[in-house]
């Protein structure tokens, strides 16, 4: 595997109009401006300067959060919610930081050999293995801290998906199909928040999650097309490279799951007719997905990826209103 490195790091696809440099790494960037030089490399390490995985593992905790809160208890005031809605922002922030932590951990040695990650600080070695598991420890203490302020179904959930952010990235070296154990676990988040509310798990939140689960299937799929010749020839495997060419059929089919999983769950929870009609801009979001993405092209792909957020919020704002 090592005669290939050099290979991957010289690839360099076009991300943009003149910018031939792979790394996910931006430069310049208010982690630059802002922060002291001994921190950026943790800030780094938690991809606080690429938020879109925050938003991505946050979204289905506010799904659930609203859903519980329009559909359960009628003493859940507006106040609690909003405290709700702090803990697992900052949460979310802290967990996707450690899941980003223990990710490089396991990859550090294939991300060395690809021109996207080889800069990844663990990568890089501006991080040790020893200062990377310290600071690991640190964020799961806090996310420890943020999980007892809700109640005990919670809690019992919070512990269970650990299992899923220790495992997730050794997936991709056994399975075409990391990309759904990724779904278990970035919408974990709509079950933990539908029972921070309800103290339950029920049927509207399962409905949610599976939705969620496709919807990652779809999004992963069209992420991991930017690394796809890179993981050919290091051993990692991927959707991508398991589609393939048939990768447009296939998001048509997760997209099309994922509004089905979001209509049923709107029907389980008896919903109000304007969820149906709110939820009309993220269909419209997803087709525009699976029919414009060019999947040979990593700049494209990544901005379709992005493009999820909008997908999220349409989602969260739907079930307010419902």
């Amino acid at each position: 595997m090592d005669g290939i490195a050099p290979l991957a790091r010289l690839s360099s696809p076009v991300y943009a109009e003149g910018v031939t440099s792979a790394s996910d790494i931006p430069s310049d960037n208010w982690v630059d401006r802002l922060l002291p030089a001994a921190w950026r490399p943790y800030a780094r390490l938690m991809r606080l300067d690429r938020p879109i995985g925050t938003w991505l593992l946050l979204l289905p905790c506010w799904w659930g959060l609203a859903l519980g809160w329009r559909t359960g208890p009628e003493a859940v005031d507006l106040l609690e919610i909003a405290r709700l809605y702090l803990l697992f922002s900052v949460g979310a922030v802290v967990m996707r930081g450690a899941g980003c932590t223990v990710n490089d951990l396991w990859d550090q040695d294939f991300d060395r050999k690809v021109a996207r990650t080889a800069d990844r600080p663990i990568a890089a070695g501006a991080i040790s293995v020893r200062q990377a598991l310290i600071f690991l420890v640190a964020q799961l203490l806090i996310g420890l801290g943020i999980l007892l302020q809700l109640n005990q179904t919670s809690w019992m959930l919070g512990v269970a998906v650990l299992a899923l952010v220790f495992t997730y990235p050794l997936f991709k070296r056994v399975t075409y199909w990391p990309q759904f154990v990724l779904g278990l676990t970035f919408n974990w988040g709509a079950l933990m928040g539908w029972a921070a509310v309800t103290d339950t798990v029920a049927l509207p939140c399962l409905l949610l999650y599976a939705a969620g689960i496709v919807w990652t299937l779809g999004y992963d799929t069209i992420y991991a097309h930017q690394d796809k010749g890179d993981d050919a020839m290091i051993g990692i495997k991927s959707s991508a490279l398991a589609l393939g060419a048939r990768t447009r059929p296939f998001l048509w089919g997760f997209y099309g799951l994922t509004m089905i999983g979001l209509l049923t769950m709107g029907w389980s929870a008896e919903l109000s007719p304007l969820y149906y009609l709110s939820l009309a801009p993220a269909a419209t979001q997803l087709a525009w997905q699976a029919w414009r993405v060019d999947i040979n092209n990593p700049h494209d792909c990544l901005e379709k990826f992005k493009s999820n957020r909008l997908f999220g919020l349409i989602v969260t704002a739907a079930i307010i209103v419902a």
